[in-house]
C-alpha cells in the first residue's frame, strides 16, 4: 500500500526511523519499512538480516512485524533478542550481514524506532540509502515473486562481551568498585555479561531491571539531572568510578569518585592516547564540539587529528575514508576501528577503567592529564529565525573574532583558548551553542553575551 510522503518523512529521518508508537509508527508500517529495507539490500546482494531491541513493551512487536517485511522479500532473518544498539552492531560485524535495532534510544516510552545498518555495522543514512527507503515505502513497496526467507534466532551477548574484552588489555588491574546506572536500559542486560567477567572488578547495579517506562528517570545522562543518582551512588558506596549508559546503552558517561562528571571530550582524549599507544601515528577523529584539548593531545601523542561535522554519520564515514583508529564525540559516542568503525558505550568504558586499573592515582586525578579547558556543554536555544539570530551574535562580538569556519554552523575563535559553535538543529527550531575557554568566567562571559543577543532577536527558552 502507498502512504503520504508527509507522514512517512516525519517518521525517517536523517539517520534513522523514530516516532510515537500507535500514532506514526505501527507494525503495519514497519513491515513496510523491512521490506523496503530488505529490498534495498537484496539489490546489493545480502541473503539475511539481523534484528535486535530495546526493552520498550512495543519493540518486540515492532521488530517481529519488521521480520516479515523482510522475509517476504526473500531474504533470512536472524533474531538475535534483546540486545543494545552496539550488540546489533557486534552481530552485524560477526555475521557479515545488514541489520535493523529496534529502540528510540533515550526518548520517552511512548517513542520507538529503528537504526539501520548495512553489512559489517556501517551506517545507512539519508544519503545512504533511508531516502530510498522512503521512496519505495511512500509508493508502496513492490511484491518479491520468489521464496520467502526464513527466520531463526541466536543469542550473541556471551560473544559480545567476550569481543569487548579481547580489544582492552585488562591484565593486571587492581581491584575496583564500579557503580554502573543502566537506567533501566539496556546496559542492564550487558553490563554483567562485559564487566561481570572481570575478576578485579566488583559491579555495583543501579536500576539494572528492564524497563521501557524509565520509572526512576530518563535513560538520558546527557541531561545532567539524570546523573545525579549515580553520583549519590557512588558516593555512597565508596565507588572508585561510576558509569551512565543510555537507553539502548550505546553512549556511555563516566562520574569520578567524587561523584563529579567527566567530561566526554577528556574521556575522548584519553582513550586516544591508549589507541595512539599501539599505533603510532594514527588518526583520530573528533567533532567540531569536542574540547580543542583532543586535537592537542592526539598531535603530542604522534597521532593525526581529524575534524568532523557533528553526527554519526559524518563520524563514520570519516573513520572508513581515513583508516582512523578511533574517534570521539561530545555526546559521548565513541568509534572504534576494531569495532567495525561503529560506536561502543561499552567499549570505551572498558578502556577507562582499564586507565584507571592499571594505576593507582583516583580517577579525578588521572582525567586531570586530559581536562585543560572549561565548557559550557550544549546550551539550546528555541528560535524563530536562525539566522538572523547568528548574524547578530557575530556582529555583537565584532573585532574580538579571529576567525570564523562553517564546517557545522558557526565556529569562532575568540582567541586566548576562547571559541563557541553555533548550529541549528537537523529536527527542531533550535540553535545550540558550545562554549570552551580557559576559565568559567569567560565561559559564562561568553555564554551570557550570545544569549543576549539571541533573546533581543526572538522568544527563547533554554
Amino acid at each position: 500500500m502507498s502512504r503520504s510522503a508527509a507522514a512517512v518523512h516525519r517518521v525517517i529521518k536523517a539517520y534513522d526511523v523514530r516516532g510515537l508508537v500507535g500514532d506514526e509508527l505501527d507494525e503495519g508500517f514497519v513491515a513496510d519499512v523491512g521490506a523496503a529495507f530488505a529490498r534495498l539490500m537484496r539489490g546489493e546482494r545480502a541473503e539475511q538480516v539481523v534484528i535486535g531491541y530495546d526493552m520498550r513493551a512495543s519493540s518486540p512487536g515492532l521488530a517481529a512485524a519488521f521480520a516479515e517485511g523482510v522475509v517476504a522479500q526473500g531474504l533470512d532473518v536472524v533474531r538475535v533478542g534483546l540486545a543494545s544498539t552496539d550488540q546489533l552492531y557486534f552481530a552485524s560485524g560477526l555475521m557479515d550481514c545488514p541489520g535493523a535495532m529496534f529502540t528510540a534510544s533515550h526518548n520517552p516510552a511512548a517513542y520507538n524506532g529503528i537504526k539501520l545498518c548495512r553489512a559489517g555495522a556501517k551506517p545507512v543514512g539519508k544519503d545512504t540509502g533511508l531516502s530510498i527507503i522512503s521512496d519505495d515505502v511512500i509508493a508502496g513497496v513492490p511484491g518479491h515473486d520468489g521464496p520467502v526467507g526464513t527466520i531463526v534466532d541466536r543469542d550473541v551477548l556471551a560473544d559480545y562481551g567476550e569481543f569487548l574484552r579481547s580489544l582492552v588489555d585488562l591484565k593486571d588491574m587492581r581491584p575496583l568498585k564500579v557503580a554502573v546506572d543502566a537506567g533501566n536500559g539496556m546496559a542492564g542486560h550487558t553490563t554483567p555479561a562485559t564487566l561481570g567477567p572481570i575478576p578485579s572488578l566488583t559491579v555495583l547495579p543501579l536500576y539494572f531491571e528492564l524497563d521501557g517506562t524509565f520509572p526512576n528517570h530518563e535513560a538520558n545522562p546527557l541531561d545532567p539531572k539524570n546523573l545525579v543518582d549515580l553520583q549519590e551512588y557512588v558516593l555512597a558506596t565508596g565507588a572508585d568510578i561510576g558509569l551512565a549508559f543510555d537507553g539502548d546503552a550505546d553512549r556511555c558517561f563516566v562520574v569520578d569518585e567524587s561523584g563529579h562528571p567527566v567530561s566526554p571530550s577528556a574521556v575522548t582524549a584519553l582513550v586516544a592516547a591508549r589507541e595512539l599507544n599501539r599505533e603510532i601515528g594514527a588518526t583520530v577523529i573528533h567533532n567540531l564540539i569536542t574540547s580543542r584539548a583532543v586535537p592537542e593531545l592526539v598531535v603530542e601523542r604522534g597521532g593525526t587529528p581529524v575534524r568532523s561535522r557533528v553526527g554519526h554519520s559524518y563520524i563514520k564515514g570519516l573513520m572508513a575514508e581515513t583508516g582512523a583508529i578511533f574517534g570521539g564525540e561530545h555526546s559521548a559516542h565513541y568509534y572504534f576501528r576494531d569495532f567495525w568503525g561503529a560506536d561502543s558505550g561499552m567499549l570505551a568504558a572498558l578502556h577507562v577503567l582499564a586507565a584507571l586499573g592499571e594505576q593507582h592515582r583516583p580517577l579525578s586525578d588521572l582525567m586531570a592529564d586530559y581536562q585543560r579547558y572549561e565548557s559550557s556543554g550544549e546550551i539550546n536555544f528555541t528560535v524563530v529565525d536562525a539566522q538572523t539570530c547568528v548574524d547578530a551574535v557575530l556582529k555583537s562580538f565584532g573585532d574580538r573574532i579571529r576567525s570564523i569556519d562553517h564546517l557545522d554552523g558557526v565556529t569562532v575563535d575568540l582567541g586566548e583558548g576562547a571559541w563557541f559553535n553555533l548550529r541549528t538543529s537537523n529536527t527542531e527550531p533550535l540553535l545550540r551553542l558550545n562554549v570552551e575557554a580557559r576559565t568559567t568566567g569567560e565561559v559564562d562571559q561568553v555564554v551570557e553575551q550570545v544569549a543576549a543577543e539571541i533573546a533581543s532577536h526572538t522568544e527563547i527558552s533554554t
